[in-house]
């Protein structure tokens, strides 16, 4: 049995991700927070697709809780996807630290401690894959969203520099980028429709990076574009936009 440990499994974009890889012959690990509020979910994937789906018990801020989770998991995944993500008001966020805490702490040092006992697993077996779903928002700060902006960069060099120590040990990591995506997460956002993806077209983008042995995917496609030509923008005139 060839196993994907999916995290953050209650987001809109990860379940989109796990009826992918189910469809696509792979058995499930949802791993979430009150992973309860996922049976009919999981219920619902068995019988589409005939696949074993178990699931986990994760606070992604309890990092003492870490290890025991991975070392608890019948068996060893082939695969990690990391969708976590908190993504609170920039206004509201700036003004309480513990606001602040949370954020850095769930979009980047929290994944980042579950994925380096991942890394250290696969680097050891030799064989694996990693997807970590950044973002856009961490290419250049903006004040709008400067905090989420910063875990997400974090993330970005952190996937990179897992990506350059694990090539040599065979295991693939992906930085997932996206642009704007509709979720419960964006709900409240008055978001362009023309740069605004479905969570079902997000996943099935990442699944074919990773099948190819992509890097980097940015999705939409177009959001690669377009950060392109936003982090032209000389720092002198950019830090006058309203962005």
């Amino acid at each position: 049995m060839s196993y994907v440990l999916v995290l953050g499994a209650k987001s809109d974009i990860a379940k989109a991700l796990a009826l992918k890889y189910a469809m696509n012959g792979y058995d499930l690990y949802l791993a979430a927070r009150n992973c309860v509020e996922l049976e009919g979910f999981a219920n619902d994937i068995k019988v589409r697709t005939q696949r074993t789906v178990s699931l986990v018990e994760l606070d992604i801020l309890d990092f003492e809780s870490h290890q025991s989770v991975y070392n608890k998991l019948q068996h060893r995944p082939l695969g990690v996807i990391s969708a976590i993500g908190y993504l609170k008001d920039q206004q509201t966020s700036q003004s309480s630290l513990s606001e602040v805490r949370c954020i850095l702490d769930t979009n980047y040092t929290g994944i980042v401690s579950f994925l380096s006992i991942v890394a250290n697993d696969f680097e050891e077996c030799k064989q694996g894959f990693i997807i970590g779903i950044s973002s856009v928002a961490g290419d250049r700060g903006r004040k709008s969203n400067y905090l989420y902006g910063s875990a997400k960069a974090g993330l970005t060099a952190f996937l990179s520099g897992l990506r350059n120590r694990l090539h040599s040990a065979g295991v693939q990591v992906l930085t997932v980028k996206p642009g704007f995506v509709e979720t419960k997460m964006t709900e409240n956002m008055n978001l362009p429709k023309v740069l605004t993806a479905q969570p079902e077209l997000v996943a099935k983008d990442i699944y074919e990076a990773q099948v190819k042995g992509y890097n980097v995917v940015y999705t939409k496609w177009i959001w690669r574009y377009i950060m392109f030509f936003i982090k032209l923008v000389p720092e002198k005139i950019f830090k006058g936009l309203n962005l």
